[in-house]
């Protein structure tokens, strides 16, 4: 939309400052001309009535200071003029810096910064919100960027392998095990469908809010450990339970499925033998009025820029290559959904590397302030 052309605001400044002193030196002039007029028109004589006065009268006194006000004004306007220009100069100076930012980041370019540097004024403020805009950007669109293509990558993997098979199965119809083939078509034909299920619900988490009750936290949790249970014997995980009384408001379905995938996750990512499973619910200590699921497992010990990057979609424990086992691996999915969870229901997942080895995972969401349905449960 094209806008109608102005005076540039350094003009429109300039001309404000020689008005304001123009109309300051008028002022004072007219005061000194009122003054002056009205003064007592007494006959200036000399004291020896024998000298002749030669002192102007009060006309010429007037006359002369209309005189010498107006070249005063005239040089005071081109004065303000000048410092005006120069002083509106100085003070858009950062708004010139920050203009460039912005068209450097229409460009493209978000990892430029302003770094304004001097006191904290209006500026400043200005330039520092300009800044952390900037960087919020670039982190976001680098996250899609990178989730665009891991996407591609795990969404083309099943199709490429199935593919394959596929081709293989005609270039030797007679040489395949067709009840085998059959098999492991369908279950890369499942990977994709679940890796195509996951997406579709992180994208409705992040464009609709869940629908939301009182629930009790430590029901929902039972249950999600009733489903992960199984797997758990089968890796020889013993898992702890201390599910205290936590009562919140939110999705059962969405917050049960976080549960899960947090189990999931210390579970599959365990020591090989041996392994422990430590599982939570209650109060938030580090946050009054809120509730939390704690869970912590034990494992490897996790560099603290790796555990800053586990709620990014398609990192796995080890990776980006799922195992082989199709029972334990994953799509890299599970903690990027919980995040997503906890900020639909105005939580947050905090993630921490446990000195000894292993994940400490918390799921921290908004209390109700009641005792809960349900009661503290061992």
């Amino acid at each position: 939309m094209s806008r109608p052309r102005r005076l540039t605001a350094r003009m429109r400044l300039t001309l404000s400052y020689t008005l304001f002193t123009v109309t300051t030196g008028v002022l004072c002039l007219a005061v000194v001309y009122v003054g002056m007029k009205y003064v007592p028109n007494y006959p200036l004589t000399s004291a020896n009535p024998r000298y002749r006065s030669d002192a102007p009268s009060r006309q010429e006194i007037l006359e002369s200071l209309l005189a010498a006000s107006g070249y005063a004004l005239a040089l005071l306007t081109a004065v303000g003029m000048a410092g005006g220009w120069l002083v509106a100069g100085r003070v858009l100076r950062p708004l010139q810096e920050v203009t460039a930012a912005a068209r450097r980041a229409s460009g493209g370019d978000l990892g430029h910064r302003i770094a304004l540097a001097g006191p904290r004024d209006e500026f400043t403020d200005l330039a520092d919100a300009f800044d952390e805009m900037l960087a919020r950007l670039e982190r976001s669109f680098d996250a899609q960027q990178r989730f665009a293509a891991n996407a591609s990558h795990e969404l083309r993997t099943p199709l490429a392998i199935n593919r394959t098979m596929l081709q293989v199965a005609a270039a030797d119809p007679a040489g395949q095990d067709w009840p085998r083939l059959v098999g492991r078509l369908l279950d890369t034909n499942q990977r994709g469908i679940e890796v195509t299920e996951a997406l579709l619900q992180l994208a409705e988490l992040s464009h609709r809010t869940p629908e939301s009750a009182p629930l009790e936290l430590s029901r929902a949790v039972r249950e999600a450990l009733a489903a992960v249970s199984a797997e758990a014997d089968e890796r020889g995980v013993v898992v702890t339970r201390d599910l205290a009384s936590a009562p919140t408001v939110g999705n059962e379905v969405l917050l049960r499925q976080a549960a899960v995938n947090l189990l999931q996750n210390a579970v599959r990512h365990n020591l090989p033998s041996g392994g422990r499973v430590e599982l939570a619910t209650g109060p938030d200590p580090q946050r009054p009025g809120r509730v939390r699921l704690t869970v912590r497992n034990s494992g490897a010990v996790l560099e603290d820029s790796l555990v800053g990057t586990l709620t990014e979609p398609f990192l796995r424990g080890g990776g980006r290559t799922a195992q082989r086992d199709r029972a334990r691996r994953g799509h890299g999915l599970g903690l990027a959904i919980v995040a997503a969870v906890a900020q639909a229901h105005g939580g947050e997942l905090r993630l921490a590397g446990r000195p000894g080895g292993g994940l400490e995972a918390v799921l921290s969401l908004p209390g109700t302030g009641g005792s809960g349905a349900a009661g503290a449960a061992r």
